[in-house]
């Protein structure tokens, strides 16, 4: 009997246990050098990290969408590789899509030079680190980097439009800050398609001048001065500075250790600092 009801214990429990999930988030930063004039780099898929170091997650709550607002008209045309100016500024950009790990730096060095940053939240990294997005919008601007960080041009407009409202939808729950008009692509992919899915929904693209590569880290032979060198030696007017606000997969965190250095060096040749918002108009 004891045998029994053993069986018939197991039996209404169930055999199989639940599967459990494995949170991953985008691990490393997303990736253009400029010399005579700017090449565009793409930057790799980003490694996953483990729900071991990070905390779970939930999907995004469903909302109803309401009518996105009109696209202003500085931002209808093609990408921005670079602020729409003549003068010597320079936008310092950050993206904010694998870990956390230079955010308090970046941000310390910012405010004690009075430096204006525009950074690029997915909304999934916003959800892991809903603190450290709360700070950035309290200061800064701050665009959209997609939910998760995919290719784009692979996706159809369904998923593309699902990628682009779900990270807006996680940012505003954060943060309370809507990041439109701004949007950057994953990895820099776009083509005339998915350019037009984000500019239906109020944004346009900011792409960059020039890539720091510091999300390269140390070991593919990427240094501070290497970052310094680029960013600083790609100086021309309206200059876009990519970095990221995450460690490279060797740990280092090349482009918040710059930092500085990168402001010193591109004040000494004369330039000022402006955030992307601050040359969107229409």
């Amino acid at each position: 009997m004891a045998l029994l009801a053993a069986a018939l214990l197991l039996s209404a429990c169930g055999g199989t246990p639940p599967r459990t999930g494995v949170a991953t988030g985008p691990g490393l930063p997303s990736m253009p050098e400029t010399t005579a004039s700017p090449i565009i780099e793409s930057p790799p898929p980003e490694p996953t990290a483990t729900a071991t170091s990070l905390p779970s997650l939930q999907s995004p709550q469903p909302h109803a969408t309401p009518t996105p607002p009109a696209l202003p008209e500085s931002l209808a045309g093609a990408e921005w590789t670079r602020l729409p100016t003549d003068a010597k500024v320079v936008a310092l950009t950050f993206d904010a899509g694998g870990n956390d790990a230079g955010v308090a730096s970046i941000l310390a060095t910012l405010s004690a030079r009075g430096v204006p940053g525009t950074f690029f939240l997915t909304g999934r990294w916003t959800q892991l680190y809903p603190q450290q997005a709360r700070r950035i919008t309290e200061s800064f601007a701050a665009g959209n980097h997609t939910q998760t960080h995919p290719h784009l041009t692979d996706l159809p407009d369904a998923e593309v439009a699902a990628e682009v409202v779900d990270a807006e939808q996680a940012i505003l729950d954060a943060t309370g800050h809507d990041p439109r008009p701004l949007f950057r692509f994953p990895y820099g992919d776009v083509d005339a398609r998915v350019l037009a899915d984000v500019h239906r929904l109020g944004y346009g693209g900011i792409r960059w001048t020039v890539d720091t590569l510091g999300w390269e880290g140390r070991g593919a032979g990427q240094s501070v001065d290497t970052v310094v060198a680029r960013a600083v030696g790609a100086a021309s007017p309206g200059e876009i500075v990519l970095m990221h606000v995450g460690s490279a997969q060797d740990g280092s965190t090349l482009d918040a250790d710059a930092l500085g250095r990168v402001i010193d060096g591109l004040l000494a040749r004369g330039y000022e600092f402006a955030s992307v918002a601050d040359y969107v108009t229409g």
